[in-house]
């Protein structure tokens, strides 16, 4: 058995970044799906999908929900599934916080729902412009 992974986005976001996890990775290690929520939709019918979704993925091992925007539709609906016990939330999903779920396929629930925030957030780097104006001006 393993962790299934839910991703549950605004549209388009979930299915691009799952194809570009598999490119990278060569196959996706973990049973995941999408549910990628359209402006507007009415949010009890999409709640029944999700909640399919997680049952269909739960092994017995739990289930990661990933949400891009927390407070945005997709992530309300993810936080209702998080409430059943059955999964754990992650919101905020990024393409670093995926690569580093997918290598790791052997963890538990709680220890990968780690894992997802600590890549998504080792994953934003920035660099000003008043930096990189000083690291020119330094002498090489």
């Amino acid at each position: 058995m393993s962790v299934g992974v839910l991703l549950i986005t605004h549209p388009g976001v979930g299915s691009a970044l799952l194809h570009t996890v598999t490119r990278i990775l060569g196959s996706c290690p973990l049973a995941t799906k999408c549910l990628e929520v359209p402006a507007g939709a009415e949010t009890a019918p999409l709640l029944c999908l999700a909640a399919e979704h997680l049952a269909a993925l739960d092994s017995g091992d739990g289930v990661l929900v990933c949400s891009d925007v927390y407070g945005a539709t997709p992530s309300n609906i993810a936080c209702r599934l998080a409430d059943t016990g059955r999964a754990a939330l992650v919101s905020g999903l990024n393409l670093p916080m995926l690569l580093r779920v997918y290598n790791y396929p052997g963890d538990d629930l709680d220890t990968l729902c780690r894992k997802a925030a600590e890549g998504g957030a080792r994953g934003i780097t920035q660099r000003t412009r008043e930096q990189a104006l000083r690291d020119r001006e330094r002498p090489t």
